[in-house]
């Protein structure tokens, strides 16, 4: 599966895709698969699964978050289901019968064939006469299968799984169906061992004419142990699940903090289509940057419909997410750091000109020109998105002048971050504030790590 899911979104309908589309520089930001620094990916971070299969399914579904309420709702039930009777889950079969079936399902191994019982009786006997490690790994291979079901059959059978919710129920459903198919019936309560004929007759059930079920009931397993694992992170981390409400697009949240860092101070999001652009200010180091990525990280996970690191957070769901955290330029292609953030900028403006309903976090734009064009271009591009119906924005900058230009555009919300300087020592409370910062610490951060110290003592 491709790692964005928006390279070819100029093509996509929005009114079509269930999809909340993503693009490249997003998932690098929000460091979605990989990590910065060696660090662990919010991937990694999520992935409790116990299958190799649980894994690419959770994958599957970070690669491709929902843009539909109904189908986030879905998400949620189950994993709220889940919640509520998580020790009915530990019914699932485990890792090595799975894996192990997997292996048997694929491995090349004979087979015998004939339906007839007296050719069968002897295919058997030639089987086992002639390829006894053969007949050794069809034996295993079978049990494990067997053994699968049964686990299936007694996990389903639970009383307090009798009436799963959202992605849980067609699951159920139609694992169900499987396991009520007719030869599933020959597989007994009681595992029968050393009998050869017996033995190569479920082989027979399993490989043949069960192949493909075998594979789906695989498959559904994966898709349980992902949701299992969505579910089992939103409660080891204290995650809450959002409210999906109706409306125009906006976002609010309260104690909001991003999940790898620790000890992190909360802060509050209102976005809305009174105040569609949040104009953030304040010095380098004050937590500006760790607050888009908070708040993007926690809409993410909002949209794959798992539990989020706030102690509230409702949400109309979008249908673009764009970060631009991490610009370069690229040295290769002969793209400029500046025309990098002019393409970035370009990609927000033809996603709302294709009709899509649009979140876009810019930090710090246009530091690849001077200050005058910055200042333009900044306040000519925030009028712009101010008037946007359905779209929400933040926006980063050190130019504290844009607010005296921005009292007059509506729609504009400011505010800051801001440091301490007691006892000679630069403090951050990464509080967020109503307001614009008007500190100015570059001179100050140059003195306290001694910079002229050392270039004025040569």
């Amino acid at each position: 599966m491709p790692s964005s899911t928006a390279d070819n979104a100029d093509a996509v309908d929005p009114d079509d895709t269930e999809i909340l589309l993503l693009d490249a520089q997003t998932l690098k930001d929000l460091e979605i698969f990989s990590a910065q620094n060696q660090g662990a990916s919010l991937f990694e971070f999520c992935n409790l699964t116990q299958t190799e299969g649980g894994a690419k399914v959770l994958r599957q579904r970070m690669e491709r978050p929902w843009s539909k309420p109904q189908r986030i709702q879905a998400t949620q039930q189950a994993i709220a289901f889940i919640l509520a009777h998580r020790r009915a889950f530990n019914g699932l079969p485990s890792a090595y019968i799975t894996s192990r079936v997997e292996y048997y399902a694929h491995e090349i191994l004979p087979i015998v064939t004939q339906e007839n019982p007296f050719e069968f009786g002897l295919g058997a006997f030639a089987l086992r006469a002639n390829h006894a490690r053969y007949y050794s790994n069809i034996v295993r291979g079978a049990q494990n299968t067997c053994r699968l079901i049964l686990a299936l059959r007694r996990l389903l059978a639970q009383a307090e799984l009798a009436s799963p919710t959202g992605d849980l129920a067609p699951a159920f459903s139609e694992m169900q169906a499987l396991l009520a198919r007719p030869r599933f019936a020959l597989i007994p309560e009681q595992l029968f061992a050393g009998r050869t004929w017996k033995m190569l007759r479920m082989d027979q059930v399993f490989r043949i004419h069960e192949k493909a079920t075998i594979a789906r009931l695989l498959q559904l397993i994966y898709e349980i142990d992902a949701l299992i694992a969505m579910a089992d992170v939103t409660a080891d981390q204290g995650f809450v699940l959002p409210d999906i409400i109706q409306g125009s697009l906006s976002v609010h949240a309260e104690g909001l903090t991003h999940p790898f860092v620790q000890q992190a101070v909360p802060n509050a999001v209102a976005l809305n289509q009174a105040c569609r652009v949040l104009f953030l200010t304040g010095p380098n180091m004050a937590g500006k940057t760790t607050y888009l990525r908070a708040f993007a990280t926690a809409l993410y996970l909002a949209h794959l419909g798992m539990g989020v690191p706030a102690t509230r957070f409702a949400f109309v769901p979008t249908q673009r997410l764009f970060s631009s955290l991490s610009l370069s330029d690229d040295l290769r292609s002969g793209v400029s750091y500046f025309r990098a953030e002019a393409l970035r900028v370009k990609a927000v403006a033809q996603a709302i000109a294709d009709g899509f309903h649009v979140v876009a976090l810019m930090d710090e734009p246009f530091k690849g020109t001077n200050v005058k064009d910055a200042f333009d271009a900044s306040l000519a591009i925030l009028a712009r998105f101010a008037a946007r119906e359905n779209c929400l924005f933040m926006f980063s900058s050190h130019l504290i002048e844009l607010s005296d230009r921005l009292s007059t555009t509506g729609q504009i919300d400011c505010h800051y971050f801001e440091a301490d300087e007691r006892d000679g020592r630069l403090r951050f409370d990464y509080q967020l504030r109503p307001g614009v910062s008007r500190q100015r610490l570059g001179m100050r951060v140059l003195e306290e790590e001694g910079v002229f110290d050392l270039l004025d003592n040569q």
